[in-house]
């Protein structure tokens, strides 16, 4: 992709930024909640103890966005939108954009790291309590209409023990068990998100086919004894070296023939296409000491010395939707 010559454009590119920073303070003020019944300015700062004014030039430009409406000088959340942006509401994706302004705040640092540090000097931040449960619902929420397509891709075929590597709230699980009946699975993660992971295999009414093991990958062992393992969007959070160590945990988990499946951004050679790739790299630099995104050969790399073989990509899309399978001897 080439910007054209054309200074407008370069001007636009350079103020891309301004919607979504109005989007966010929205979020982190839970405007959409609080507005989903109509409401003044005046009325919702004197509630919430905010600036009338200020509010309201914020108010008008998630108007002019779309995302608010006004009329007789009252606001509303727009009732289609209400669903993702509400924090009352299951569908929500709300604390993923919030999970935005923190990486807002790090991405600030980014000409800091280039000239200065050189590395994020900070230890990425983690939800906990509701803050965590609210983000990984809305990460379900996200993930669940693309489990399905994801799962048919990479074709479980006769696959009978799936160890879900990380793997939160079940969705991909949900995914692989209804694409295969004779399937079971086993969800490794941390222990708190473990209790939310039983809740949505619950309410999938798959709970008799999976297994919750609790545990941290990076010093833990994992579960032996499974023909698939799936590592969804775990990757480009470590360093090669991180990846390398968790590759060699993977090959003691799975039998002779296993398969492992990574999903994650898969660059081009030269590291600058796909462009959300390319993008993502920056939010690990800045939001991580070593993770980054990474090529087909980078990933073939760190499998073949972790002893993995016929190392192919399955899948070449954008947006972390990249499928690389790899066999155990």
């Amino acid at each position: 992709m080439t910007i054209t010559a054309n200074p407008q454009e370069i001007l636009s590119l350079a103020q891309n930024f301004m919607e979504c920073r109005v989007l966010l303070t929205g979020a982190e003020l839970d405007i959409f909640t609080h507005l989903a019944k109509p409401a003044s300015s005046k009325a919702l700062a004197e509630k919430q103890g905010w600036h009338e004014r200020p509010l309201t030039v914020v108010l008008d430009a998630l108007c002019a966005m779309g995302l608010l409406n006004k009329k007789d000088g009252q606001y509303r959340t727009e009732p289609d939108l209400l669903a993702f942006l509400s924090a009352d509401s299951s569908q929500s994706v709300l604390p993923m954009v919030k999970h935005a302004a923190t990486i807002w705040t790090n991405w600030s640092n980014l000409t800091r790291i280039v000239t200065e540090t050189g590395i994020a000097n900070r230890t990425p931040a983690r939800f906990q309590g509701e803050d965590q449960k609210a983000f990984i619902q809305a990460m379900h929420v996200v993930g669940r209409p693309h489990a399905p397509a994801i799962v048919k891709a990479i074709q479980p075929g006769a696959a009978r023990r799936l160890l879900d590597i990380g793997g939160a709230s079940g969705t991909y699980t949900i995914a692989f068990l209804n694409e295969s009946p004779q399937m079971s699975a086993t969800i490794f993660d941390l222990p708190d998100v473990i209790d939310m992971g039983r809740v949505k295999i619950a309410e999938s009414g798959l709970k008799d086919r999976v297994e919750f093991v609790s545990g941290n990958f990076y010093t833990d062992p994992l579960p032996p004894g499974y023909d698939l393992a799936l590592l969804s969007a775990i990757i480009h959070q470590n360093s090669p070296d991180q990846n390398l160590a968790l590759f060699k945990k993977i090959a003691t988990a799975l039998i002779p023939q296993g398969r492992l499946v990574i999903r994650d951004h898969v660059m081009k050679k030269d590291k600058t296409a796909p462009k959300s790739g390319a993008l993502f790299a920056i939010n690990m630099l800045v939001g991580t000491p070593g993770g980054g995104t990474y090529t087909f050969d980078d990933i073939k790399t760190g499998l073949v010395q972790a002893g993995f073989e016929n190392i192919r990509i399955i899948q070449e899309k954008d947006h972390m939707m990249g499928l690389i399978e790899a066999f155990c001897p």
